[in-house]
């Protein structure tokens, strides 16, 4: 089983994200950020299975798509680190 870290930066970007939701619902905010905790769980057995970042082209550079939030890491060699989470309608650097 690969191990899925969290970057103090992703950590971040989730909690931004929680922030700028609970303005309109505390309680979707709460929840929106426990789903996207949870929608990298399967990086565990299945470490490949997010895409490509399409502006990156880098194999070890993927992404899992929840919602309107694209959830990006890079594959190691006993882990997997999420990156960055941000909305899907920008491009990742940008």
């Amino acid at each position: 089983m690969t191990r899925v870290i969290w970057t103090r930066g992703a950590v971040e970007d989730v909690e931004a994200v929680k922030a700028y939701v609970a303005r309109v619902s505390v309680r979707y905010a709460a929840l929106l950020a426990e789903r996207i905790v949870a929608a990298v769980d399967r990086l565990e057995l299945f470490p490949e299975s997010g895409r490509v970042v399409p502006e990156v082209g880098d194999e070890s550079l993927r992404e899992v798509i929840y919602g309107a939030y694209r959830i990006v890491y890079r594959i190691k060699a006993e882990s997997v680190e999420v990156v960055t989470v941000y909305h899907a309608a920008r491009l990742l650097g940008a």
